[in-house]
């Protein structure tokens, strides 16, 4: 009797598993916590709190959470607050400290030089460990010296007025308050009483002295920028060409520099130490990190090195963003002002963008037949980096540079091949004084090489004369959306695009474009004030003559590109003002009296009225203008006295506002 087996095809039912959009990581969600509190608190200790700057925030927390269960949401509600609580503190006690010890006056000051910058018979210095009148202060100082021989670790003294930084009526305030500077000083005369015992700081001085004196002014200058990160004794010309060709931060001591100092030390130690090599490679990437006074991106590189080191020493898995997240951590618990910096957010928005879109661009170079897997994830990081970090340049600089992606991929990969021979010869030469300039012959002509091509370079197409504002904070946002890191069907992608794409375009258009009435945006650098009036068909720049070229061109290139209709000068030294007029790109100057300026390309015009494409101007005195326009009268006045009848006054020190009128209407945006 045969035996029938029957078989039964058993259908499995699979129940859907509704993952999380987002991965939780516990850094990653701390460091965002922090971050929104030193901003809450900065934003409103300082003034211009709005709506957008929730906005990032929001939209990350509504993914992290969905779906929601109760543990899920305790441990983000619970991390996220925590930490923004312990930013808001730190940043509170950082601002309290910032604003402590003595006010403005005369006092005999002493202090410790940190960083230097010669030129045309003066110093400019940073001192720390300031002692005023005897007493010490907390915080640093600018301070100006007339002498070309002062250098890091010197300790000097003078005596003179100082004054404190303010964030009132000073465009500058967030970089003096990032980097603790809290007085600035002219010493007419100063004495050097002594050296700094920290041995990082006279071997700075060291390496400036023998580099300028073995090697070529522009050479010398370069080596010392791109081995301490101080970029500002370059040749302006040079130094220009640099950043507008977008490899300014081969010239910061960034990311890279650390990280190919410390691949480099674990090359040459892996084969004897083997996994214990991550301990020479951490101590040398340390001491080249305290060398270059704890910047932020070394900084950051530094912890980051740490973590994949010893990850990897003890067979476990490397989380890049877990360790990014680490490094914001603790940089910010030590230093939240540092969130202000440009290179607190160009380093980190540069590590984001490698987490957020290098495996989807890696992947999708993958796709192309035979194409090589090396070039493939350079090219991916290279494009990873520059769509994070675009918005960041244009807020942080006014522009950003077109040929950034191209330079980069010529100029990265030789970064190692420059730094590591330039970092080795001249420590070499510090160490054996005769045989100096024989050592600098090689870092010599390696720079003279670079400075050959970028010399020939001509980087003069770049986006610049208008500001994101807003459209910032919608691009940043969009980029952790639609990347891979957000679990969204293709559907819900699409649309999200779609959304972002006509908010950042809205936003922009409503920062940049004047459709109606007339917009006034103001500045104030120190002592120096401008402001730009502008209608649909007029632009017209008010300056005074305190505030410098430099200035007035990073105010054009974050407000207005192209030419202006006109440039009234505000200053009891008019030809002062009107010879920095000349050098704007101005139909006519105006100024109150009429003087001799031997000035032949720009038409001038001198009078107390002037009429500008619907514009009505009258000089009340030569610190005083007052304007007409869609039925209001605005009263710019630059001798810090009380505005007459004006319905709008704008005063000196209006540290970068923005009013809009129209139909008699007056409005700050």
């Amino acid at each position: 009797m045969a035996t029938e087996f029957q078989t039964k095809k058993i259908r499995t039912v699979r129940t859907p598993v509704r993952l999380p959009h987002v991965n939780f990581r516990v850094f990653t969600v701390s460091a965002c916590g922090m971050i929104f509190g030193i901003l809450l608190f900065l934003r409103i200790r300082f003034g211009g709190l709005t709506p957008s700057d929730f906005f990032f925030f929001a939209v990350l927390l509504a993914f992290l959470l969905k779906p929601c269960s109760p543990k899920r949401f305790l441990s983000v509600a619970l991390a996220f607050a925590l930490f923004a609580g312990l930013g808001a503190g730190a940043s509170a006690l950082y601002a309290k400290n910032f604003a402590a010890g003595p006010q403005e006056g005369d006092h005999a000051v002493a202090g410790t030089v940190v960083s230097c910058v010669v030129w045309n018979g003066r110093a400019d210095v940073v001192l720390s460990d300031l002692v005023f009148d005897g007493r010490s202060v907390g915080g640093k100082m600018q301070a100006v010296l007339p002498s070309e021989e002062v250098r890091p670790g010197d300790i000097v003294s003078f005596e003179s007025r100082v004054e404190r930084s303010s964030a009132s009526g000073n465009s500058a305030f967030e970089y003096l308050f990032s980097r603790d500077l809290r007085y600035t000083a002219v010493g007419q005369t100063f004495e050097r009483v002594g050296k700094s015992k920290n041995p990082f700081l006279r071997l700075n001085a060291a390496l400036y002295d023998r580099l300028t004196s073995d090697m070529g002014a522009s050479e010398a200058l370069t080596a010392y920028a791109l081995l301490t990160g101080d970029s500002h004794g370059m040749d302006a010309g040079i130094l220009e060409k640099v950043q507008r060709g977008g490899i300014a931060h081969i010239f910061a001591v960034s990311g890279l520099h650390i990280g190919i100092l410390f691949a480099a030390a674990m090359l040459v130690f892996k084969k004897p130490l083997k996994k214990y090599a991550v301990i020479p490679a951490l101590a040398l990437a340390a001491l080249y990190t305290a060398f270059c006074g704890f910047s932020v991106s070394s900084s950051r590189a530094l912890i980051m090195c740490a973590a994949a080191g010893l990850y990897r020493a003890f067979g476990r898995k490397y989380d890049f963003l877990q360790s990014v997240s680490l490094a914001a951590l603790v940089v910010l618990a030590f230093r939240p002002a540092d969130f202000l910096s440009a290179g607190f957010r160009l380093s980190f928005g540069a590590c984001a963008g490698l987490t957020l879109f290098s495996g989807t661009f890696r992947r999708a170079f993958a796709r192309i037949p035979h194409f090589p897997r090396a070039v493939a994830g350079y090219l991916a990081a290279n494009l990873s980096v520059q769509l994070f970090t675009f918005p960041i340049l244009l807020d942080c600089f006014g522009y950003f540079s077109v040929w950034s992606f191209l330079t980069n991929l010529l100029f990265i990969p030789l970064l190692p091949a420059f730094f590591l021979p330039i970092l080795l010869f001249s420590f070499l030469a510090l160490a054996v004084p005769p045989a100096a300039a024989v050592f600098l012959a090689v870092p010599e002509g390696l720079l003279s090489l670079f400075l050959l091509v970028v010399t020939a370079g001509r980087f003069s197409f770049v986006l610049t004369g208008f500001s994101l504002g807003t459209g910032s904070v919608v691009w940043l946002t969009a980029c952790v959306v639609l990347s891979e890191r957000v679990r969204l069907r293709l559907g819900p992608r699409l649309f999200a695009a779609a959304g972002f794409a006509l908010l950042f375009t809205l936003t922009v258009l409503f920062e940049n474009v004047v459709f109606s009435g007339c917009r006034v945006d103001t500045c104030a650098y120190g002592k120096g004030n401008a402001a730009l009036v502008r209608t649909r068909s007029a632009a017209v720049l008010i300056i005074d003559g305190e505030i410098s070229l430099d200035n007035l061109g990073d105010f054009l290139n974050r407000r207005h590109a192209g030419s202006l209709d006109a440039v009234f000068v505000l200053s009891e030294d008019e030809l002062s003002a009107i010879n920095r007029a000349a050098y704007l790109p101005a139909k006519t100057i105006y100024a109150r009296d009429e003087i001799a300026t031997g000035l032949r390309e720009t038409p001038l015009s001198f009078g107390e009225t002037a009429e500008c494409k619907g514009l009505s101007f009258r000089y009340a005195a030569r610190g005083k203008l007052s304007l007409a326009a869609e039925g209001v009268v605005v009263e710019f006045d630059y001798e810090n006295s009380a505005a007459l009848g004006a319905d709008l006054f704008i005063g000196s020190g209006c540290g970068g506002l923005k009013f809009s009128f129209s139909r008699g209407i007056i409005k700050k945006i």
